[in-house]
């Protein structure tokens, strides 16, 4: 009995078709769950870099007028990219500071996913979420001020 099913197990050469297209099936599910989820996870994080992109403006804001103290009540990007910011990233030319650190204007890493800040502050701009739908946006809640929406 023994030296039997050595032989059929020596005879066995490879995987017949039935398995090759059962391993296929099973991997063509796994991608169609999972490549949704990483298209999310990639445009999420779009957000969270032009979230971060207008927390540096305000950071390079504040230098910015403690330098020129005299300075106009809002600083376009485009004067602090001069000395005062090494690249703005996804933020508009035309996006604003204000001497109080309130963002207006626009970031935008494509025509479909953009992010518009109507006199947003720090804490208006972190609270909002990386995974929020078009149209959401964080108000005047635990200290926010200004807003933050959400284009996509």
């Amino acid at each position: 009995m023994k030296k039997y099913l050595q032989q059929k197990l020596n005879n066995e050469k490879g995987m017949t078709l039935i398995e090759l297209l059962a391993v296929i099936v099973i991997i063509a599910i796994i991608a169609a769950i999972a490549i949704p989820a990483i298209g999310n996870i990639i445009e999420n994080s779009r957000v969270g870099a032009m979230k971060s992109d207008a927390l540096n403006a305000i950071t390079a804001a504040g230098v910015y007028y403690a330098d020129n103290p005299a300075a106009a009540d809002n600083v376009p990007v485009s004067t602090l990219k001069t000395d005062y910011m090494s690249d703005t990233g996804t933020l508009n030319p035309g996006l604003t500071v204000s001497k109080a650190g309130l963002v207006s204007g626009d970031a935008a890493v494509s025509a479909t996913l953009k992010l518009t800040f109507d006199g947003a502050n720090k804490k208006a701009i972190s609270g909002t979420s990386n995974n929020a739908d078009a149209g959401d946006y964080l108000t005047a809640q635990h200290g926010g001020l200004g807003k933050v929406t959400v284009t996509r």
